[in-house]
């Protein structure tokens, strides 16, 4: 099967269309060229669930503020945490951290891996948050390493162009292995990329672009009219509900009241308002201002805010306060500060809350 996939894959032709057409992002180096191992890395945790115009700006001013992985390892996780917020996902900004402090202080601040290195991969994967896609990506774009690199786009792709019809996610080692089949000695750091940008820009997920298409004559789903049927993703089910209520105060200075969510779980280590309800699975609660963190008049908004999480939807009351001075909660989990309202340094979810709390409010205390 291996020596049959390398015979028909048209290599060539796909790092012709790369060269003409492949796109130019900050963290990429074009072979024989490597780019740097930190910034494949930053790139890729970042990446992950989310797409490339969104991670530009992101990487760009991680890259400005921390130039290597050692300064990201020298900043406090608070700080890393707020250049994070709006990119979602927040665990993934606390094993970036961790991380970085990984290599700073056991890999002597750099990345271990290089052509020379034959365990790159496997040495990779015990970082904080690095799975096997990362390694291998980091591999191979970063140490010329021939890795299996394979995301989304190139899932797509090999489920077209070898008409695999077995469903995802079971159709992982299937691609996998084609992917190893394939595998080309030249330019090992353009392979993966240049199959990304491919499957992105013409083997699209709707309406592919299979008229002068490079593969055509040789894609088995296009010559068994299958390629709109490919991949063969799970049935999805719909998104259980959630419903939470977030207390929002504010005082007499225009200053806000947050706190910081414990480490594990949702939002894990990010500001936020104080709330009920977001981490419970039960779509029935009586959700009321009771539940306030402490006493003042409270009013309920009329619209909750809805957010939508991977694994459910959320739909989230918001009570609103103006209170004189700065109390404390009495609630023994709840240790919050006040504090000039920054929407950056909040999770989207909690962009959302201030945003409708703010349009109730009167100047001068509204801040957007």
């Amino acid at each position: 099967m291996g020596n049959q996939k390398s015979q028909t894959f048209p290599t060539a032709a796909l790092f012709g269309w790369y060269d003409k057409h492949g796109r130019d992002l900050p963290w990429r180096r074009r072979w024989p060229y490597l780019a740097s191992a930190y910034h494949v890395w930053l790139s890729e945790i970042m990446l992950q669930q989310t797409v490339v115009a969104t991670v530009i700006p992101y990487f760009l001013d991680f890259t400005r503020r921390w130039p290597t992985i050692n300064d990201l390892a020298s900043a406090p996780l608070d700080d890393v945490l707020a250049a994070w917020a709006g990119l979602g996902y927040y665990a993934r900004a606390r094993n970036l951290h961790k991380a970085a402090v990984m290599v700073a202080t056991e890999w002597g601040g750099q990345f271990s891996g290089d052509h020379r290195h034959a365990n790159a991969v496997a040495d990779l994967r015990a970082l904080p948050g690095v799975g096997p896609y990362t390694a291998g990506a980091i591999a191979a774009i970063a140490f010329g390493q021939q890795a299996v690199v394979v995301d989304g786009n190139i899932e797509r792709l090999f489920s077209r162009y070898f008409a695999i019809t077995t469903p995802l996610p079971a159709a992982k080692t299937e691609i996998a292995a084609a992917y190893a089949a394939i595998l080309p000695v030249d330019r090992p750091s353009d392979w993966p990329q240049a199959l990304m940008d491919f499957a992105n820009a013409v083997c699209t997920p709707k309406q592919p672009l299979c008229d002068g298409c490079c593969f055509a004559e040789s894609c088995q789903a296009l010559a068994r009219g299958l390629v709109d049927q490919l991949p063969v993703k799970p049935v999805k089910t719909p998104k259980p509900v959630r419903r939470a209520i977030a207390f929002v105060a504010v005082n007499d200075q225009g200053d806000i009241f947050l706190h910081r969510r414990p480490n594990q779980g949702l939002l894990g280590g990010m500001l936020a308002f104080p709330e009920i309800g977001l981490a419970s699975k039960q779509a029935d609660q009586n959700l009321d201002q009771t539940m306030a963190p402490f006493a003042a008049d409270w009013v309920l908004l009329d619209e909750p805010v809805l957010h939508v999480f991977t694994h459910f939807a959320l739909e989230m009351k918001i009570c609103l306060a103006s209170i004189e001075g700065t109390p404390q909660p009495i609630a023994d989990d709840i240790k919050g500060h006040w504090a000039k309202p920054r929407p950056a340094d909040l999770p989207s979810l909690m962009r959302k809350i201030w945003k409708a709390a703010a349009a109730m409010l009167l100047p001068p205390h509204a801040s957007r």
